[in-house]
Protein backbone atom coordinates (compact mmCIF):
# COMPACT_ATOMS: atom_id res chain seq x y z
CA UNK A 1 0.00 0.00 0.00
CA UNK A 2 1.82 3.62 -0.76
CA UNK A 3 1.34 6.45 0.97
CA UNK A 4 -1.86 7.82 -0.73
CA UNK A 5 -3.33 4.83 -0.20
CA UNK A 6 -2.81 4.71 3.52
CA UNK A 7 -3.98 8.60 3.89
CA UNK A 8 -7.18 7.85 2.00
CA UNK A 9 -7.99 4.84 3.85
CA UNK A 10 -6.77 6.52 7.35
CA UNK A 11 -8.80 9.53 6.56
CA UNK A 12 -11.86 7.31 5.51
CA UNK A 13 -11.76 5.02 8.72
CA UNK A 14 -11.75 8.61 10.85
CA UNK A 15 -14.69 10.24 9.19
CA UNK A 16 -17.08 6.68 9.14
CA UNK A 17 -16.30 6.09 12.78
CA UNK A 18 -16.36 9.70 14.33
CA UNK A 19 -18.59 10.13 17.11
CA UNK A 20 -21.68 12.37 16.88
CA UNK A 21 -20.45 13.61 20.40
CA UNK A 22 -20.23 17.35 19.04
CA UNK A 23 -24.09 16.88 18.38
CA UNK A 24 -26.51 19.09 20.26
CA UNK A 25 -28.48 16.93 23.05
CA UNK A 26 -31.91 17.85 21.29
CA UNK A 27 -31.43 17.58 17.68
CA UNK A 28 -31.57 13.42 17.49
CA UNK A 29 -32.97 14.52 13.31
CA UNK A 30 -29.40 15.98 12.77
CA UNK A 31 -27.48 13.52 14.06
CA UNK A 32 -29.11 11.08 11.55
CA UNK A 33 -28.38 13.31 8.86
CA UNK A 34 -24.80 13.62 10.14
CA UNK A 35 -24.63 10.04 10.70
CA UNK A 36 -25.76 9.53 6.59
CA UNK A 37 -23.66 12.27 5.57
CA UNK A 38 -20.57 10.86 7.36
CA UNK A 39 -20.89 7.19 5.52
CA UNK A 40 -21.22 9.46 2.46
CA UNK A 41 -18.03 10.99 3.22
CA UNK A 42 -16.65 7.35 3.98
CA UNK A 43 -17.38 6.32 -0.11
CA UNK A 44 -15.42 9.00 -1.32
CA UNK A 45 -12.42 8.71 0.47
CA UNK A 46 -13.19 4.66 -0.52
CA UNK A 47 -13.70 5.74 -4.46
CA UNK A 48 -10.53 8.14 -4.08
CA UNK A 49 -8.66 4.99 -2.64
CA UNK A 50 -9.68 2.81 -5.60
CA UNK A 51 -8.77 5.69 -8.27
CA UNK A 52 -5.35 6.14 -7.29
CA UNK A 53 -4.92 1.58 -7.14
CA UNK A 54 -6.69 2.29 -11.08
CA UNK A 55 -9.62 0.32 -9.99
CA UNK A 56 -12.17 2.94 -11.88
CA UNK A 57 -15.22 1.08 -12.04
CA UNK A 58 -15.14 0.48 -8.15
CA UNK A 59 -14.61 4.01 -7.68
CA UNK A 60 -18.01 4.23 -9.81
CA UNK A 61 -19.76 2.46 -7.68
CA UNK A 62 -18.95 4.00 -4.42
CA UNK A 63 -19.67 7.36 -5.80
CA UNK A 64 -22.98 6.33 -6.61
CA UNK A 65 -23.59 4.58 -3.59
CA UNK A 66 -22.16 7.90 -1.72
CA UNK A 67 -24.84 10.05 -4.64
CA UNK A 68 -27.96 7.82 -3.28
CA UNK A 69 -26.66 8.57 0.44
CA UNK A 70 -26.68 12.45 -0.25
CA UNK A 71 -30.25 11.71 -1.40
CA UNK A 72 -31.59 10.58 1.83
CA UNK A 73 -29.15 13.72 3.71
CA UNK A 74 -30.47 16.71 1.45
CA UNK A 75 -34.45 15.54 3.06
CA UNK A 76 -34.17 17.12 6.39
CA UNK A 77 -34.46 13.78 9.40
CA UNK A 78 -37.67 14.28 11.48
CA UNK A 79 -36.32 16.32 14.31
CA UNK A 80 -36.77 15.36 17.87
CA UNK A 81 -40.28 16.63 19.87
CA UNK A 82 -39.16 19.23 22.62
CA UNK A 83 -40.06 16.67 24.99
CA UNK A 84 -36.78 14.67 24.44
CA UNK A 85 -35.91 14.34 27.60
CA UNK A 86 -38.23 11.51 27.96
CA UNK A 87 -36.68 10.66 24.86
CA UNK A 88 -33.47 8.03 24.33
CA UNK A 89 -30.86 9.87 25.40
CA UNK A 90 -27.62 10.70 22.54
CA UNK A 91 -25.70 7.50 23.94
CA UNK A 92 -28.84 5.26 23.16
CA UNK A 93 -29.51 7.10 20.10
CA UNK A 94 -26.03 6.47 18.56
CA UNK A 95 -26.16 3.40 19.92
CA UNK A 96 -29.40 1.54 18.41
CA UNK A 97 -28.61 3.55 15.10
CA UNK A 98 -25.09 2.13 14.40
CA UNK A 99 -26.71 -1.30 15.62
CA UNK A 100 -29.85 -1.29 13.11
CA UNK A 101 -27.27 0.31 10.27
CA UNK A 102 -24.71 -2.82 10.86
CA UNK A 103 -27.29 -5.77 10.96
CA UNK A 104 -30.01 -4.84 8.29
CA UNK A 105 -29.53 -7.94 6.43
CA UNK A 106 -30.65 -9.75 9.54
CA UNK A 107 -33.53 -9.89 11.48
CA UNK A 108 -33.93 -7.00 14.43
CA UNK A 109 -36.42 -7.50 17.27
CA UNK A 110 -37.59 -4.67 19.42
CA UNK A 111 -36.12 -6.89 22.09
CA UNK A 112 -32.38 -6.85 21.23
CA UNK A 113 -32.75 -2.88 20.34
CA UNK A 114 -34.08 -2.20 23.81
CA UNK A 115 -31.07 -4.13 25.09
CA UNK A 116 -28.52 -2.09 23.40
CA UNK A 117 -30.41 0.98 24.72
CA UNK A 118 -30.55 -0.48 28.05
CA UNK A 119 -34.22 -0.22 28.39
CA UNK A 120 -36.57 -2.74 28.54
CA UNK A 121 -39.25 -3.22 25.04
CA UNK A 122 -41.66 -0.84 26.12
CA UNK A 123 -39.58 2.03 27.45
CA UNK A 124 -37.10 1.71 24.64
CA UNK A 125 -40.46 1.75 21.83
CA UNK A 126 -41.67 4.72 23.58
CA UNK A 127 -38.52 6.28 23.78
CA UNK A 128 -37.38 5.70 20.44
CA UNK A 129 -40.40 6.74 18.73
CA UNK A 130 -40.00 10.34 20.72
CA UNK A 131 -36.59 10.65 19.76
CA UNK A 132 -36.69 9.53 15.98
CA UNK A 133 -40.40 10.32 15.01
CA UNK A 134 -40.68 6.76 14.33
CA UNK A 135 -41.34 3.78 14.98
CA UNK A 136 -38.55 1.47 15.47
CA UNK A 137 -39.87 -1.07 12.54
CA UNK A 138 -40.88 1.63 10.82
CA UNK A 139 -37.33 3.10 11.07
CA UNK A 140 -36.07 -0.27 10.09
CA UNK A 141 -38.07 -0.61 7.05
CA UNK A 142 -36.74 3.19 5.29
CA UNK A 143 -33.30 2.26 6.29
CA UNK A 144 -33.47 -0.97 4.83
CA UNK A 145 -35.02 0.59 1.69
CA UNK A 146 -32.07 3.29 1.79
CA UNK A 147 -29.57 0.49 1.51
CA UNK A 148 -32.07 -1.30 -1.16
CA UNK A 149 -31.50 1.74 -3.36
CA UNK A 150 -27.90 2.01 -2.71
CA UNK A 151 -27.42 -1.47 -3.89
CA UNK A 152 -29.92 -1.28 -7.43
CA UNK A 153 -27.54 2.22 -8.08
CA UNK A 154 -24.24 1.11 -7.55
CA UNK A 155 -24.67 -3.02 -8.50
CA UNK A 156 -26.54 -5.23 -11.41
CA UNK A 157 -27.85 -7.82 -8.67
CA UNK A 158 -31.08 -8.75 -9.38
CA UNK A 159 -33.67 -7.87 -7.09
CA UNK A 160 -33.99 -11.14 -5.24
CA UNK A 161 -30.54 -11.07 -3.94
CA UNK A 162 -30.92 -7.46 -3.20
CA UNK A 163 -33.86 -8.34 -0.62
CA UNK A 164 -31.39 -10.81 0.69
CA UNK A 165 -29.08 -8.12 1.40
CA UNK A 166 -31.44 -6.02 2.98
CA UNK A 167 -32.97 -8.44 5.37
CA UNK A 168 -36.09 -8.80 3.45
CA UNK A 169 -37.82 -12.84 3.11
CA UNK A 170 -37.93 -12.07 -0.76
CA UNK A 171 -38.50 -10.07 -3.71
CA UNK A 172 -42.11 -9.98 -3.18
CA UNK A 173 -41.68 -8.77 0.43
CA UNK A 174 -39.13 -6.07 -0.70
CA UNK A 175 -41.52 -5.35 -3.43
CA UNK A 176 -44.50 -4.54 -0.97
CA UNK A 177 -42.53 -2.07 1.51
CA UNK A 178 -40.04 -0.67 -1.46
CA UNK A 179 -44.14 0.78 -3.02
CA UNK A 180 -45.14 1.99 0.13
CA UNK A 181 -42.12 3.99 1.25
CA UNK A 182 -40.70 5.14 -2.01
CA UNK A 183 -44.21 5.44 -3.93
CA UNK A 184 -43.07 3.39 -7.28
CA UNK A 185 -42.02 -0.58 -8.10
CA UNK A 186 -37.99 -1.43 -7.10
CA UNK A 187 -37.98 -2.15 -11.12
CA UNK A 188 -39.42 0.91 -12.06
CA UNK A 189 -37.37 3.28 -9.89
CA UNK A 190 -34.41 1.11 -10.55
CA UNK A 191 -35.26 1.55 -14.39
CA UNK A 192 -35.66 5.53 -14.40
CA UNK A 193 -32.65 5.89 -12.84
CA UNK A 194 -30.40 3.60 -14.85
CA UNK A 195 -27.61 5.58 -17.49
CA UNK A 196 -29.55 8.84 -16.83
CA UNK A 197 -26.97 10.31 -19.15
CA UNK A 198 -27.00 8.26 -21.92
Amino acid sequence: MDQHDQISSSNASHWAGASAIDVVDDDVGAMISLQRLRSAVAEIFTALNETLRDERSKAAECLQREEAMLETVEQPATRAPAAASRGLAPWQTRRVLTYVDSNLETPIRNRELAEVARLSEYHFNVAFRRSVGHSPHEYIIRRRMERAQGLMLSTEKALSEIAAECGLADQSHFTRLFRRVVGESPAAWRRARANPRA
